[in-house]
């Protein structure tokens, strides 16, 4: 499928939110991922969310233009889904279904065309909700739209535009969702001086509320194997990460989070390891 042209609609701001949210964590988690003869790709993982343990075993089988996924977890459920890329040109189509919720089947299909991408996708139960985005443009700047319609109510539950402006060394993007209630603005820009870092800003604005958000923050390249990010909001929301690259696809990640307008109440922390051959 063709990737040169406008993001998905899902995705405008994408960059600013992973630098700003990406990889944080107040949960211990570990997992571990293999490969079998045959080209299946099966992993694990355990975490420790809030004192309740969680654990899952998934596996990943591709042959040509079809992937296979399948998962199970401690809290017996089990996921399966299956993708075909390219059934027609620049598409790809998407099945998906968790046990022993029989109602959670959704068929998802998506159109990438150089300057232009639509996704649809609409429930297998007997009040589906359908869901469709578009976006035109070009990889340097983009419109998007994204709703969901719920057919039983005959109404919209979501409603999501934005905007995006894209150049080799920043972003921008300015996105109004919430039904309209909450518009967001960010800009993210690398810096070389910060060894391939980057800053970014995003301010937002819940209108029914009257409240306002600022949120600032950074990465910093310590060596090409460590990288630090760190963010904070008009609230007193401090938080900090470390990731390093034990190996090429192994990575181990610390992060902390803290409220600086009430220091009597305890930090929290996070750690994420994760293994792969």
């Amino acid at each position: 499928m063709p990737t040169k042209g406008p993001a998905l609609c899902c995705d405008i701001g994408k960059s600013a939110r992973d630098l700003l949210y990406k990889d944080y964590s107040s949960d211990q988690k570990i997992s571990f991922t293999t490969f079998s003869e045959t080209g299946v790709a099966i992993s694990s993982s355990l975490a420790n969310k809030g004192g309740i343990s969680l654990g899952d075993v998934a596996a990943q089988y591709k042959y040509k233009k079809a992937t296979v996924d399948i998962k199970a977890d401690t809290e017996t459920t089990v996921s399966s889904k299956f993708t075909f890329t390219d059934v027609l040109p620049s598409t790809k189509a998407t099945a998906s279904i968790k046990f022993p919720d029989y109602e959670s089947g959704k068929l998802e299909a998506q159109y990438l065309h150089q300057h232009a991408s639509f996704t649809t996708a609409v429930g297998l139960n007997k009040a589906p909700a359908v869901d469709f985005s578009a976006t035109i443009g070009t990889p340097t700047i983009a419109f998007g739209a994204e709703a969901s319609y719920l057919i039983a109510c005959r109404a919209f539950s979501k409603y999501t535009a934005g905007v995006s402006l894209s150049k080799p060394d920043s972003s921008a993007s300015v996105i109004l969702c919430d039904k309209g209630d909450t518009i967001m603005a960010s800009y993210l820009h690398h810096l070389s001086k910060l060894n391939g870092g980057a800053v970014v800003g995003e301010v937002s604005r819940r209108f029914s509320t009257n409240e306002n958000t600022l949120t600032v923050g950074g990465s910093f390249v310590v060596d090409p194997q460590t990288t630090v990010k760190a963010r904070l909001n008009n609230h007193g929301n401090l938080a900090a990460l470390l990731q390093h690259e034990i190996s090429p696809k192994s990575t181990f990640t610390l992060s902390g989070a803290l409220d600086t307008k009430t220091l009597q109440k305890e930090p929290k922390f996070g750690l994420a390891l994760s293994l792969k051959p």
